[in-house]
């Protein structure tokens, strides 16, 4: 699943920021909720488009519409 561009519920954009966040967390080993911080995310309704995100369009990007 790619990233929505907005939260769902608040409609603040979150799209802009999910290339730091991936950067952030996997390759500097930085704590999540500190990241989140960092980047001005202090509700939990976009938290929870940044934790729940898993980049899937690598592997369905092989496969061909009909």
């Amino acid at each position: 699943m790619m990233i929505p561009i907005r939260c769902f519920s608040c409609g603040k954009p979150v799209a802009e920021d999910i290339d730091e966040y991936v950067v952030k967390t996997e390759v500097e080993k930085q704590d999540v909720a500190k990241t989140l911080n960092d980047l001005g995310y202090p509700r939990y309704c976009c938290r929870r488009m940044f934790v729940s995100y898993v980049p899937l369009i690598d592997e369905i990007k092989h496969f061909q519409r009909f």
